[in-house]
């Protein structure tokens, strides 16, 4: 299974008092990342929505963070599908310094019908890229 990275770089609004990232900001690095990798797929989530009126939303987070990034840091963020069903996604995701974790987590997304707001199955052309390419 391939892995995506995006480059972050920490700027002084992403630190906390204490000059370290403010821990729920890793959660929009790591949103960001899979946005980049559905983008580098074909995919923009906006179309997704106007096209087959499906959006993808958080369901769950488990998140370990492992040593502090800090202003001006350039990082990775890495992403990658560790697990496929009907109407979600589960993505394997950590953000490195280097040769160094510094945060991972495992992100499951769910699909759903944009008018109902109740799960609905992933495109099939989606689903079928995620396989084959990440």
């Amino acid at each position: 299974m391939k892995t995506f990275t995006w480059p972050v770089r920490i700027y002084y609004e992403d630190t906390d008092a204490g000059g370290v990232v403010y821990y729920a900001n890793y959660l929009k690095f790591f949103e960001r990342a899979r946005t980049e990798m559905l983008r580098a797929a074909g995919f923009e989530q906006d179309q997704l929505l106007q096209n087959e009126g499906v959006l993808f939303v958080v369901r769950s987070v488990q998140v370990d963070y492992l040593t502090p990034a800090r202003f001006n840091e350039q990082l990775h963020v890495h992403c990658q599908v560790a697990e496929y069903k009907k109407a979600s996604l589960v993505f394997a995701q950590k953000i490195s310094r280097g040769d160094v974790i510094v945060c991972k987590a495992f992100i499951r997304i769910a699909c759903l019908d944009a008018k109902t707001m109740s799960p609905k199955s992933i495109p099939e052309n989606l689903l079928e890229l995620l396989k084959n390419e990440h």
